[in-house]
């Protein structure tokens, strides 16, 4: 099966990753995968920017899963940082393999290292099966989110 590295994500592994984000309904209907241009600028900013870690997981020289971790500083919780996990995908052909196991546990034990004292993550309504996975890794749906589209 091939040894798992997971590492920070280049410019080289932009198509794979954003062919990930387009792989489901949801990523469907808002990636770009024939315009590179806006992910290759995100890239840049992501990399310019000590709190961000966008990772990608590769076996066999082949990108199979992604996930970007974020440390947000704040003032609640007595000043804790927290570490948001977004942008959770595993290739179609690795699902249920584990994988999103293995990079979860990355991010949190990142976090950890980091001194996060907490970490957290959205999951969209839609997703069910994502949802029994989060739970299953001791997240709890402690919280209702909101967004406003700008």
């Amino acid at each position: 099966m091939g040894d798992l590295e997971i590492r920070a994500a280049t410019a080289d592994d932009l198509p794979a990753i954003i062919g990930m984000l387009a792989d489901d309904p949801l990523g469907a209907q808002r990636e770009s995968p024939d315009d590179p241009a806006p992910y290759q600028a995100a890239l840049k900013r992501l990399d310019a920017d000590p709190n961000q870690h966008l990772v990608v997981a590769v076996r066999d020289g082949r990108v199979i899963g992604t996930l970007q971790l974020t440390t947000i500083p704040g003032l609640s919780h007595r000043g804790a940082t927290r570490g948001l996990i977004e942008a959770v995908r595993i290739h179609a052909d690795e699902r249920g393999s584990g994988l999103g196991t293995e990079l979860i546990q990355w991010a949190v034990d990142t976090a950890r290292r980091l001194d996060c004292r907490m970490v957290q993550l959205t999951s969209d309504k839609s997703r069910p099966d994502a949802h029994r996975f989060y739970e299953r890794l001791g997240f709890t749906a402690s919280h209702e989110g909101f967004k406003l589209r700008l």
